[in-house]
């Protein structure tokens, strides 16, 4: 069974809803038969690739929130992150940015074995230490912390080698109707929007195992894939 994780480094609910899905996998029975899958999906690939500014006025300009209306929003993520055992888990004090980067940084990472642990390593930076994803320096450090080559790292980043796979991702769910994240497929037949309880990301694993298309009976003695022959 195969599992689609669509997500943004600088999505709060992102962090929190790939939290909820590792429990739910976890606590599932044929874990061993499922494998995960991360793909890049950024909030606003608009944004100056080159430049940041703190979060606190993107959502003045952008949402009209009041200070607070920011602090009441950013208090509650804390509270449900801290409950998935994120803690630390801040959204206020950031700045945001253009996250190509960190995306190209991440399908590198999903080359070499170690996307779970990149993107782990990524949202812990942003949401619990309040350090950047965007620049560089900082995309070296952070991946070479989960086993990747700084020089691989800079090379990849240089040159843009994974861009066409991140902005493919981005298709790809645009494809689907995705149009917020985090977003979670199964199979491509069973889908779950947004950070929801972990008992929504069992039910729908469960729903989608036991649906799961039967595997085709292997041929009796005698036959292969074209049938059986007639006797003599």
């Amino acid at each position: 069974m195969h599992v689609e994780i669509w997500s943004d480094v600088v999505c709060p609910w992102c962090g929190i809803g790939q939290a909820r899905l590792d429990a739910a996998l976890a606590a599932f029975p044929q874990r061993e038969a499922v494998t995960v899958t991360h793909r890049s999906f950024q909030l606003d690939p608009r944004l100056p690739a080159d430049a940041t500014r703190p979060v606190r006025d993107l959502l003045r300009e952008k949402y009209g929130m009041s200070d607070a209306q920011i602090d009441a929003t950013h208090a509650r993520i804390a509270a449900l992150a801290a409950a998935e055992g994120l803690s630390p888990y801040s959204s206020s004090g950031q700045v945001i940015g253009n996250t190509e980067r960190a995306h190209e940084l991440l399908a590198l990472a999903a080359d070499r074995g170690l996307a779970a642990e990149a993107w782990a390593r990524l949202y812990r930076a942003y949401f619990g230490e309040g350090g950047g994803v965007f620049e560089v320096d900082e995309l070296v450090r952070l991946g070479s912390e989960v086993g990747l080559s700084p020089d691989e790292i800079r090379a990849a980043l240089a040159d843009h080698r994974y861009r066409d796979r991140v902005r493919a991702d981005a298709q790809m769910a645009r494809e689907l109707g995705v149009t917020g994240v985090p977003f979670v497929a199964i199979d491509r037949r069973y889908g779950v929007s947004g950070a929801q309880p972990v008992a929504a990301f069992a039910a729908a694993l469960n729903a989608a195992w036991a649906d799961r298309p039967a595997a085709p009976a292997a041929p009796a003695p005698g036959c292969d894939a074209d049938g059986c022959p007639l006797p003599e």
